[in-house]
């Protein structure tokens, strides 16, 4: 199947495009967010991912097209970009699945990570966000801002509420291949940001937490943290991703969650 950009993928009666916002981002101008309206468009963004989680993260990804991050669902999803409005260069991304399109492909990215039957009640209002990265000359803040303000935008439009992904933590520690940073991050976080029972998953690989060193002080990656301060819960226990040299959790936010100064920035109410 190739990237078609049409409608469908967002089971309603729109456009998957929404008119370009401009915004300038600290110490990086003005920058452009859209959504890929054709297949060079999703190419730019697989460009982008591959030189960030392969390059510079230093994942080992199965693809078919050489320097391209490319897997089964990037056919099923939307896809968000961010340019810098000089140069052209996409310089941040998100892929979104929605909930009509996740059922085509039969599952979402994080189902293969972790068991959600827990969430089966919510799968209708549900989209999963995914391959989030940044250009490391972009990393201001300005972009990831951009990003969710596109996002709370076409949740708000689609009647949707809820948002799940795996969040990565490397496992990179001082040089050496390790899981002691993440099993020291989710010691933190079940404690203060666990989602209620009803929601909780189980990792299909889990990362040997219990054989590992977790009480490092360190803190979470910026983008977890930027989750948790929009309301996002962790659902469980981390998952091992080999392929990606990492440790994931699964992490949900609904809308309802939002703190209330957030929800006015976002979606204006």
């Amino acid at each position: 199947m190739e990237y078609s950009g049409q409608s469908t993928a967002f089971g309603v009666e729109q456009e998957p495009s929404a008119p370009q916002i401009l915004t300038a981002a600290p110490g990086v101008g003005a920058i452009s967010v859209s959504w890929a309206r054709h297949q060079d468009e999703v190419r730019a963004a697989q460009r982008l991912r591959f030189d960030v989680f392969a390059v510079e993260m230093g994942a080992r990804l199965t693809t078919p097209l050489a320097g391209h991050d490319i897997d089964l669902f990037d056919n099923y999803c939307e896809h968000l970009l961010v340019r810098d409005t000089v140069s052209q260069q996409v310089i941040g991304t998100y892929r979104v699945l929605t909930p009509v399109q996740a059922q085509r492909v039969g599952s979402t990215y994080s189902d293969t990570e972790f068991d959600l039957t827990r969430l089966r009640g919510l799968r209708e209002r549900m989209v999963e966000l995914g391959r989030s990265c940044v250009h490391p000359d972009y990393r201001h803040g300005g972009v990831i801002m951009a990003l969710w303000t596109a996002l709370a935008e076409f949740m708000a439009r689609n009647q949707l509420d809820t948002m799940i992904g795996c969040a990565s933590i490397p496992m990179l520690h001082n040089g050496m291949v390790c899981g002691d940073v993440a099993a020291s991050i989710w010691q933190q976080l079940k404690g203060s940001h666990l989602a209620p029972i009803e929601h909780q998953v189980r990792p299909r690989l889990p990362l040997p937490v219990e054989r590992l060193d977790s009480t490092l002080t360190v803190e979470p990656p910026a983008l977890i943290k930027g989750y948790l301060r929009l309301g996002a819960k962790v659902l469980g226990a981390p998952a091992w991703d080999p392929d990606f040299n990492s440790a994931d959790l699964p992490m949900m936010m609904r809308l309802t969650d939002m703190p209330l100064r957030y929800r006015k920035h976002f979606l204006g109410v």
